[in-house]
């Protein structure tokens, strides 16, 4: 599955190239929405509630009201969780509730899993330089991705792994990396940061690995009516 990205950042859709320098920046629209319309689901990021400064609640339950998507961002509790399901969030992503101190907070997990259902649930394990970014990127733990997958499925279907030192800057993916997670868990993998090219995502859908891309498609190096065309065909 292909998924187009809406990153939000003082009431705007944004690109940041990893996670810091915003490149772009346009207007929410009905326009800008009607142009995902051909993809089975987008991915919508609130990034001022992922760092704690704000938050875009509105403009995401605007989209979740008219869009199959998946929503991250700030949930940091069941009750969060819950109520982006109730806006119409098809699926969650966690990432910095996700973890503790010790790793995994299996406590927090588990209640937010029961609250929308494992299915619904997607954790983001974002990386910069081998380590778990959390925090919207901000700081990072002293965990890699590949140490805590095989710990997921009792909360998850699916993990959201993001190659941060390529984000925003379409120079490419770490294709190397997401077959090494491919072949570490039987979950559901998205796979974002830095794709650019339609090969690159053949490559990454033949793992198979869903594909979430940002920067590519906004700046015009993908085409949306292409790729809408491979999405329909990976279905």
């Amino acid at each position: 599955m292909i998924l187009p990205s809406i990153d939000l950042e003082d009431g705007r859709v944004v690109q940041l190239a990893q996670g810091r320098e915003r490149r772009l920046a346009v207007p929410l629209s009905a326009e800008l929405l009607d142009s995902f319309r051909d993809f089975r689901e987008i991915q919508v990021v609130d990034l001022d509630a992922a760092r704690g400064r704000g938050e875009n609640g509105e403009l995401v339950e605007w989209i979740a009201a008219r869009a199959r998507c998946r929503v991250g961002g700030g949930v940091r509790d069941a009750e969060r969780a819950r109520r982006l399901v109730e806006a119409g969030a098809a699926k969650v992503v966690v990432g910095t509730a996700a973890f503790g101190p010790a790793g995994i907070d299996r406590a927090r997990l588990g209640e937010i899993a029961a609250a929308v259902g494992r299915e619904r649930l997607v954790v983001a394990l974002d990386a910069r330089g081998g380590r778990i970014a959390v925090r919207g990127w901000t700081e990072e733990l002293p965990l890699a991705p590949e140490e805590v997958l095989a710990h997921l499925a009792p909360y998850c279907a699916e993990v959201l792994c993001t190659w941060i030192d390529g984000e925003g800057l379409l120079g490419g993916t770490d294709l190397a990396w997401y077959r090494r997670l491919r072949a570490a868990t039987p979950l559901g993998i998205t796979a974002a940061g830095g794709v650019s090219t339609l090969a690159e995502v053949r490559a990454l859908a033949a793992l198979p690995v869903h594909v979430a891309l940002g920067m590519a498609i906004y700046t015009g190096r993908l085409d949306l009516a292409e790729l809408a065309r491979l999405d329909r065909e990976l279905l």
